[in-house]
């Protein structure tokens, strides 16, 4: 197949350029207000954000570990302008270069202090959360198909208020938001499996990897995965990814909530950490620049005892596809097929890219004249199994 262009990060009106020059300013105000940094701090942040929308790509200052690597991975692009890079690229460097500007990896007080860690802690512990945890002894009252079906739903759309557990309990799928529905291929291939193992590749903390986690605990519960591997990002990265940190700040708030359902899951999957069945790891290359189709060896064997690997989000979407202007009604499963195993992408539609629709679909959405591809508004169950 040939290789459509990649994203770029500085076609002016795109999307991309809007996130480096809207919500970077933003961002950068964000992070400054998380923490009592230095000036020199504030300095390097402010500095950051001129480079990235008005200068030149350099490389990472000083010798940090993994600065051979950067170069290796920005050959071709140190000296650009930062518009000139793929948008995939371009945006995990920027994370990088903040993580470095704020001392996270420095052998100072910063060190491996998360700057986005007020942030995720304030939507975990906020009312939303609090409302969404004791709507879960909601699920008591549905059959197993409803449950499993609105735990899927929930995790799918994450952080959308208005299909939370709150509605899991009439939850209906419509085409003009649900783009794609495989979800029968996702219990299928667990169904048919013996002794599964799931793999989950997550995305944000706070209220997207509390409905995850749930999820998770079900397949677990229900044996429809005998065992999960939870892969979450090895150090912060995108403002809210999840961590290891934030997956146990999710048990601990479910264990600590009032309604005795939630804390029984907030048990269980405490539980199967403790026996394996739920594993939680992590790659130095889920902060790579790069997609999935350059996954090292080590990760790509991890992910092959897999019967399917779930990826949440939209980022893991781009990774997985490649973050390029595809036609939207290039096949799926020829964009996934190099990977190691049957792969399942929940994905709100957060940003440009988009494959496996119909002609008819994109001809509708477009005529609706809003940025439905980066709105949130839309979603995708998109499954690509082996045989």
């Amino acid at each position: 197949m040939n290789l459509a262009p990649p994203i770029l990060a500085g076609a002016p009106g795109s999307f991309a350029h809007s996130v480096f020059h809207e919500r970077h300013p933003t961002l950068i105000d964000q992070v400054t207000r998380a923490h009592p940094y230095p000036a020199d701090v504030e300095s390097a942040l402010r500095d950051l954000l001129y480079e990235s929308t008005r200068g030149v790509i350099e490389p990472l200052a000083g010798h940090p570990a993994d600065g051979p690597q950067w170069l290796e991975w920005g050959d071709g692009l140190w000296g650009l302008p930062w518009g000139e890079a793929p948008f995939l690229w371009a945006e995990s460097y920027f994370y990088r270069r903040l993580l470095q500007s704020v001392g996270y990896f420095d052998d100072g007080a910063w060190r491996h202090i998360d700057p986005f860690a007020p942030t995720k802690s304030v939507e975990l512990t906020g009312a939303a959360v609090t409302d969404e945890i004791a709507a879960l002894s909601e699920l008591t009252r549905l059959d197993e198909d409803s449950t499993r079906t609105a735990l899927l739903t929930s995790a799918l759309w994450g952080n959308r208020a208005d299909l939370s557990f709150q509605l899991t309990a009439r939850i209906q799928k419509r085409s003009d938001t649900l783009l794609v529905d495989h979800s029968s291929a996702l219990w299928k291939a667990l169904e048919e499996a013996a002794d599964p193992t799931v793999c989950v590749i997550a995305d944000n903390a706070g209220r997207e990897l509390l409905p995850d986690l749930v999820f998770i605990d079900h397949l677990l519960t229900t044996h429809l995965a005998q065992r999960v591997v939870l892969y979450t990002k090895p150090h912060p990265y995108y403002v809210s990814d999840a961590t290891m940190t934030d997956v146990l700040a999710t048990i601990h708030r479910l264990l600590g909530a009032p309604a005795l359902h939630a804390q029984r899951i907030g048990q269980r999957l405490w539980q199967s950490i403790t026996t394996d069945r739920l594993t939680v790891r992590t790659h130095e290359y889920f902060c790579a620049p790069l997609s999935f189709h350059d996954m090292p060896d080590d990760l790509a064997a991890e992910l092959a005892v897999a019967a399917v690997t779930i990826l949440k989000g939209d980022l893991n979407y781009r990774r997985l596809v490649g973050d390029r202007h595809w036609p939207a009604t290039t096949s799926f499963d020829d964009l996934t097929a190099y990977f190691p195993t049957s792969s399942v992408a929940l994905r709100t539609l957060k940003s440009d890219v988009i494959v496996g629709i119909t002609a008819e679909q994109v001809e509708r959405l477009d005529a609706n004249g809003e940025p439905w591809r980066t709105n949130g508004r839309h979603a995708l169950i998109q499954a690509s199994t082996r045989t």
